[in-house]
C-alpha cells in the first residue's frame, strides 16, 4: 500500500467516525414529538393562490367570507409556483408554519388514517381519499382515475371523486356518502 492510500484509508475513517458521532448528537439533541397527523385538508384554488385549511370552520368562513381572519401566505411555494395561503384557525394563529397543515405540506408530518379532502378548482370539487392523489392533482392539475357526479355539490357543483390504481375499479361509495354527510 503506498502512502497516499494510507492516507484516503485513514481520511476515509476518520470521516466515517465524524458522521457517526454527529448523528448520535443529532439524535440525541432532536426534540421528541407527538405523533401528529392531519385528518382532513379543504383547498381552493383561485387567480394564482392556493388558499389550504385544515380545520372545516375556518374554511366555511373563508368560503363566506372570501377572506381568512388569521393567515400564513407562502409566496411561489405551490407545486406551480402558486401563492400557497394556509388559512388558520384562532387557536393556531401564533403557531404559523407549525400548524398541522404546513406541517403536512412540508412533508414533516403524515396524513391521518382515514384522510379525508375537498379541492375546489374551476368550478369543481375534487375530493380525495389520499393526501398523495390530492398532491398529484394539484401539480398536474387533473386526476389520471376519478368517478364523477355532474350537479351533485352543495351549490351545483361536479364532483369529481379522485380514484388510483387501487380503488379505480369500484364505484367510491364510501368516498361518496362521506362527502354528503360533511356537506350536508
Amino acid at each position: 500500500m503506498s502512502f497516499k492510500h494510507v492516507q484516503l484509508f485513514l481520511i476515509s475513517l476518520l470521516s466515517i467516525a465524524l458522521m457517526s458521532a454527529c448523528s448520535q448528537v443529532k439524535e440525541a439533541s432532536a426534540p421528541v414529538e407527538k405523533a401528529e397527523t392531519v385528518a382532513e385538508i379543504y383547498e381552493v384554488h383561485d387567480d394564482g393562490r392556493i388558499y389550504a385549511f385544515y380545520d372545516k370552520k375556518t374554511f366555511k368562513e373563508f368560503i363566506q367570507l372570501g377572506e381568512t381572519a388569521y393567515r400564513l401566505t407562502r409566496i411561489g411555494t405551490g407545486p406551480n409556483g402558486e401563492t400557497m395561503v394556509f388559512g388558520l384557525s384562532k387557536k393556531d394563529k401564533k403557531k404559523g408554519a407549525n400548524t398541522p397543515a404546513v406541517k403536512l405540506y412540508e412533508n414533516k408530518i403524515k396524513p391521518a388514517q382515514g384522510f379525508y379532502a375537498e379541492t375546489m378548482r374551476h368550478g369543481r370539487i375534487y375530493v380525495f381519499s389520499t393526501f398523495a392523489d390530492m398532491q398529484t392533482v394539484r401539480q398536474f392539475g387533473h386526476p389520471n382515475f376519478f368517478y364523477t357526479e355532474i350537479a351533485s355539490g352543495p351549490k351545483g357543483e361536479t364532483v369529481v371523486y379522485v380514484l388510483n390504481k387501487k380503488t379505480k375499479k369500484e364505484k367510491p361509495t364510501a368516498l361518496i356518502a362521506e362527502f354528503k354527510k360533511r356537506n350536508a
